[in-house]
């Protein structure tokens, strides 16, 4: 029915969106939507088929992440066996960070995407995120994925739940847990990270099983396979760079990205183009 409604130009933007935000603590979720809106996009009879699409793309994102952290998940793959037990306790963790958004989002996912998903909540999320982190200082931690508790990993979880208001970012709510815990960085961030792997591709698959069929109708198979290889490939180097950025800097650019984006949209909401 709506068959090239989504332009291969448009596919790369919202793949080069999702790559680059996914893993950053600036909310690929509250990007895709003021994208997608601005492009005209999710509007009328297709705006699930939309919402699908852009979480189906996250599967680049989540395939980046695989890639970068496969020898850790090779070591889970070990403990879930029985033959490596620094890799069972890591399942464990994340089994237990994973449960608190599971168990929220299965019953109250589509009241809070009723009632937050849109411009104005949004910005709010931006611009409160930005202030928090140019003003956070984390503390020095020491606590690395090894040697994290099943306590502290539903504590991250826990923080992980707020992400579900767009625009907070899961990444920053997991990232800013986990530094207050006594993570190191390095060790914050690849939790985060395995985390989204869990909690993205949960997601990607439900709503995929309930709305797939939709998309492909929608949008054929061209326009999603280029979202997601461009996806992919963004996501690897994003990751890649913000893991090397914060070893010598602070959150504090990001704070400020989010601040610049906030009063941004703001501006276009007041001038009714959002």
């Amino acid at each position: 029915m709506f068959a090239g409604l989504l332009s291969i130009p448009e596919a790369v933007l919202l793949g080069l969106v999702e790559g680059i935000t996914e893993f950053l603590p600036i909310s690929s979720t509250g990007h895709l939507l003021i994208v997608g809106q601005l492009i005209g996009l999710g509007d009328g009879n297709n705006s699930t088929a939309i919402d699908t699409y852009s979480i189906a793309i996250q599967f680049g994102a989540i395939l980046a992440i695989v890639w970068l952290y496969r020898m850790r998940l090779l070591s889970m793959i070990r403990g879930v066996v029985g033959a490596d037990v620094v890799g069972r306790r890591t399942v464990i963790n994340l089994a237990v960070a994973f449960l608190p958004a599971a168990i929220i989002g299965f019953g109250a996912g589509d009241a809070i995407k009723n009632a937050l998903f849109g411009p104005v909540p949004i910005v709010f999320a931006w611009a409160v995120g930005g202030l928090f982190l140019i003003r956070w200082r984390p503390p020095t931690g020491s606590i690395t994925v090894d040697l994290l508790t099943p306590r502290m990993a539903f504590v991250i979880g826990f923080a992980q739940v707020l992400a579900m208001w767009p625009g907070v970012s899961r990444s920053l709510v997991t990232l800013i847990a986990a530094l207050a815990l006594g993570m190191t960085m390095s060790a914050a961030l690849e939790f985060s990270f395995l985390l989204g792997l869990i909690t993205l591709s949960a997601a990607t698959f439900l709503d995929m099983a309930k709305h797939g069929g939709e998309v492909i109708d929608t949008f054929g198979l061209l326009s999603p396979t280029v979202g997601l290889v461009v996806a992919f490939v963004t996501a690897l180097i994003a990751v890649k760079w913000l893991v090397t950025y914060l070893e010598k800097h602070s959150l504090a650019i990001f704070g400020w990205y989010r601040i610049a984006i906030a009063i941004i949209c703001g501006v276009l909401l007041l001038t009714n183009t959002l």
